[in-house]
């Protein structure tokens, strides 16, 4: 079953109807309320006190000619209708209509009058089409019951007891909807405008084009919406940029071992050669290259491996000291032709539990960078120990000084400080990418510095083995 689906705008249009609709039954209910409860509530209070006020004169007397002459002069110049009679019969003469459809005195009324409360009538009289509010009162001597005095006042309907507040009502309802009208237009506006923007943002982004920039006028949730767009856009042009810095790093990286294997096999297979060494010389190269190759590919494997937290780590308790010593053996051809000293400081009995493959890689890739950086004849400085519960491994060269704006980019794939990327330092820009990932797995931090009169500084920290 399919549901109904409204946009933001409508459902705004809905709530605004519905909060006047609700300001209108507000605005009709305060009127009964003040119909029905204040004005029949003075008009009740006042009958009776003209009731009582009227019946008190005659206590002590009885209803002469003169008396109902007076009462009949207070009914013309008052608002109430009075009637005086002498008995029940008699009312029902001056006053021969139904109020509610029933007698104006019933039989119970008569109780009560005769033992001199005065009673309450109230309800709609179909003759006169007017709802009246009365009262009958009691007139007593000595001898009892004498008369009646039957006071009431004709109602009149809503529409004409409010009839002189229309003109201001009318007034107040428009001046109110002119401002409600002109709130909701801007909060309309500030509220759709912005949203409007980054719908057309998303548009240009969704289509490659991550260069415009959302200007919010206030940081409200939409103002944050907006600064959380641009933060994306921000984002993802950075990543495009990256993409395709990646992109040209990967072809020139594969493209030129591609490039002296095929042209190498073509001069072999068209016999471009003098000599017997000058082939073997070709056949090398074609070696090397096709290594240098496999190593990219290998470490791309390696490294998408890593990040997609497919490789779950073999931990064990790791003797972190001889695994770097078996480490630094593997340099020392490399060493000794660029007569490069070692400076070691070594804290041989720390432990970690890590996985020994994942350390030996770590440790290798940045020796390897140390000396591929280092000039002759210069000196690489491995320092490692403990530390408040953590393993730190340094290791120092005197090589080219990294660019301050270049240190948060190492590490990305094919980065290179090196820009020309030239084939006498070699590598790919790899190394340290899978550096910092198996770092992240054995719960450790990543980083290095680089400075004129230090040299440049990696550094990597690992928790260190706890027995229990």
């Amino acid at each position: 079953m399919k549901t109904l689906k409204f946009t933001l705008s409508q459902k705004v249009f809905v709530l605004i109807i519905a909060i006047i609709a609700c300001t209108i039954l507000f605005s009709f209910l305060f009127l009964h309320f003040l119909y029905k409860e204040l004005y029949l509530k003075s008009i009740r209070d006042s009958v009776i006190y003209q009731g009582e006020n009227t019946a008190s004169h005659f206590h002590y007397g009885s209803l002469n000619d003169e008396i109902i002459d007076k009462i009949h002069w207070f009914n013309v110049v008052s608002e109430y209708e009075v009637i005086v009679v002498s008995n029940f019969e008699e009312l029902d003469d001056h006053f021969p209509y139904n109020i509610d459809g029933e007698h104006v005195i019933k039989q119970s009324d008569q109780k009560k009058l005769a033992q001199g409360n005065y009673i309450i009538k109230e309800g709609h009289v179909k003759e006169m089409d007017r709802n009246i509010v009365g009262a009958v009162f009691p007139i007593q001597s000595d001898k009892g019951l004498i008369g009646l005095i039957f006071i009431y006042v004709p109602l009149a309907a809503m529409q004409e007891v409010f009839q002189g507040s229309i003109p201001i009502l009318i007034l107040v309802g428009s001046v109110y909807f002119l401002l409600l009208f002109i709130v909701v237009n801007r909060i309309r506006y500030s509220l759709f405008k912005p949203l409007t923007d980054i719908q057309q943002l998303s548009k240009e982004v969704a289509n490659g084009n991550y260069s415009n920039r959302l200007d919010p006028a206030k940081m409200d949730e939409v103002g944050q919406l907006a600064e959380a767009f641009n933060l994306m856009s921000s984002s993802l042009e950075k990543q495009e940029e990256r993409k395709k810095e990646f992109i040209s790093n990967v072809v020139h990286e594969l493209r030129t071992p591609l490039t002296y294997i095929g042209g190498y096999t073509q001069a072999l297979k068209q016999n471009l050669y003098s000599s017997k060494e000058e082939a073997d010389s070709y056949l090398t190269t074609i070696e090397k290259e096709t290594e240098r190759l496999n190593k990219i590919v290998h470490d791309l494997i390696d490294l998408n491996y890593l990040q997609e937290n497919l490789y779950e780590v073999e931990e064990e308790p790791i003797a972190i000291a001889q695994l770097l010593y078996d480490t630094i053996d593997l340099f020392q051809i490399r060493l000794t032709q660029k007569n490069i000293q070692t400076q070691m400081n070594i804290q041989e009995d720390i432990i970690i539990s890590g996985d020994t493959k994942r350390m030996e890689q770590v440790f290798y890739n940045i020796i390897d960078n140390a000396v591929k950086y280092s000039p002759p004849e210069s000196e690489v400085k491995v320092e490692l120990r403990k530390e408040a519960g953590m393993m730190v491994f340094r290791v120092t060269n005197n090589g080219n000084i990294i660019n301050k704006e270049d240190i948060p980019r190492i590490g990305e794939r094919f980065f290179r400080t090196d820009k020309a990327r030239s084939r006498s330092t070699g590598g790919s820009g790899l190394g340290i990418s899978i550096v910092k990932q198996i770092v992240s797995l054995h719960q450790g931090a990543f980083s290095i510095t680089s400075d004129p009169l230090v040299g440049t500084v990696v550094m990597i920290q690992i928790p260190a083995f706890y027995e229990e």
